[in-house]
């Protein structure tokens, strides 16, 4: 949260490194007027990384889903067919023969997990916690997007006024050069004196310049936020000053802590890791437990060569002689009567055959690859724990130190204005023993320079102090408006 805190401070130093050219504030009809909440609804639709967290959230739905038909039977069916020739088997008759046949094979089996050691089920209540995770990294990413843009919005507001400020230094700059140089012509004024002042112009035009440099720089960074074309012309509506200046500033650092330990995104997810991780337990303790399954099938074939007996016929047979008299001895026998065809269905039909049983799985020794799995897990539940603990003291921390500043930025602001009203008030009194002759150029330069210097300070604390105050907004989960 510190780079948000100090990012008024260094778009001074961007814009002195850059050096981009001045910003013109000249509205033109293919200007877009952008609202803070049109900002945040617009980053918030377009923004790549939510996007890619959304997907993410995606994954883990099909992953949970998943876990969830893993308690459903598998089945499978699987057809062969090939064309034999040569001497080969015939896989009907379990005889070799050297006919040329088809022979088709079909088998469809059922396997169903009856008991895992509970590992189905724990895997179920594991992705349901991930899928949460990522649900909430998701609305991290967007309340992280959200202070950004009201950061960088609130960042163009107050840069916005010191060009303001900066144009009317110039004016003030222009009026005591002109004086300067009346007075040099005059006799009444050194060289110096003249110098001095076309300095002090010199100095308010690199002011205008730096600070439309700073506009431009901050518009830019919003355009990103929002995944704007940079070359998409836009105007940054100014809510009412009135409004900004009203904020809140006293807060119950308690209450704080105990209202943003509830609702922070990055609590939540520290939480829903370290249950993630508790489960994560269970599921790798179901290694040490058999696994019953209950499976069944079924299956048939075909052969283009398989004959199918209709029924049987008595024939006689010589089956040896009488010794002595070679008498004939005949013998009968039964016969196989075969069917002309033997049709496809037909013999599907016949050749069916079924099954069904329990297995069971039991784990005698594994490597101790179950107990390794257990301890891992129990060591990143120990983990996931003293992160959340972190997360936590990181977080009240954080708020602490917020509010601290919270309260520097309003005696900052106080005491800027009370500055800049008594500068405003010195360089009125200045002006008019200037302009009398009592006071010399130099002493008149001074509190213009003063003057310039408290109404930038004023800017600046003023706006460090809303933001400093929305910041307290964002920890207690409350929507950031100006």
């Amino acid at each position: 949260m510190t780079k948000f805190i100090f990012r008024l401070k260094k778009r001074v130093l961007i814009a002195s490194t850059l050096g981009l050219s001045a910003f013109s504030f000249t509205t033109v009809n293919a200007q877009q007027v952008i609202s803070l909440q049109k900002a945040i609804d617009l980053a918030l639709a377009n923004n790549l990384q939510i996007k890619q967290s959304q997907i993410t959230t995606k994954i883990a739905t099909e992953d949970y889903k998943q876990s969830q038909y893993n308690m459903l039977p598998s089945i499978s069916v699987n057809p062969q067919g090939s064309y034999n020739f040569g001497r080969s088997p015939n896989l009907t008759t379990y005889s070799y023969t050297s006919q040329s046949f088809l022979y088709i094979n079909g088998q469809a089996s059922l396997s169903l997990t009856l008991f895992q050691g509970g590992q189905l089920r724990n895997q179920i209540l594991q992705n349901k916690i991930a899928l949460d995770v990522d649900k909430t990294n998701t609305a991290k990413v967007k309340n992280d997007l959200l202070l950004n843009v009201v950061t960088d919005y609130l960042t163009i507001l107050s840069d916005q006024d010191l060009v303001v400020a900066a144009k009317q230094q110039i004016e003030l700059a222009k009026i005591t050069l002109d004086r300067a140089q009346k007075n040099f012509e005059q006799g009444n004024a050194t060289r110096a004196d003249l110098a001095q002042a076309q300095a002090q112009l010199s100095t308010a035009e690199l002011n205008l310049t730096t600070a439309q440099n700073q506009v431009e720089i901050a518009i830019i960074v919003l355009k990103q936020y929002m995944e704007m074309d940079p070359t998409t012309e836009i105007t940054v509506e100014k809510p009412d000053i009135s409004k900004l200046t009203d904020v809140k500033t006293i807060y119950d650092a308690s209450e704080v802590i105990k209202t943003s330990l509830s609702v922070n995104p990055d609590i939540q997810l520290a939480e829903l890791q370290q249950q993630g991780y508790a489960q994560a337990i269970k599921v790798a303790k179901a290694a040490y437990y058999p696994t019953i399954s209950l499976f069944g099938g079924v299956g048939s074939n075909y052969s283009s060569i398989s004959q199918n007996i209709t029924g049987s016929t008595t024939i006689q047979q010589q089956v040896g002689t009488v010794q002595g008299s070679n008498t004939p001895v005949i013998g009968q026998f039964q016969e196989p009567v075969y069917a002309s065809k033997y049709p496809f269905w037909s013999q599907f039909n016949n050749n069916l055959n079924q099954s069904i049983g329990i297995s069971m799985q039991i784990p005698v020794f594994s490597r101790f690859s179950a107990r390794t799995s257990v301890r891992k897990a129990k060591l990143n539940y120990e983990y996931a724990q003293v992160s959340t603990q972190l997360a936590k003291n990181t977080l009240s921390k954080t708020i602490i130190q917020a509010l601290a500043d919270l309260q520097a930025a309003v005696r900052n602001y106080q005491s800027a204005t009370h500055t800049y009203e008594s500068t405003k008030e010195a360089l009125n009194v200045t002006k008019q023993r200037y302009d009398a002759g009592f006071v010399n150029t130099l002493d008149y330069n001074t509190a213009v320079t003063n003057y310039n210097k408290a109404q930038n300070d004023m800017i600046n604390a003023q706006y460090a102090m809303i933001f400093r105050s929305k910041v307290i907004d964002y920890y207690l989960g409350n929507k950031i408006e100006l």
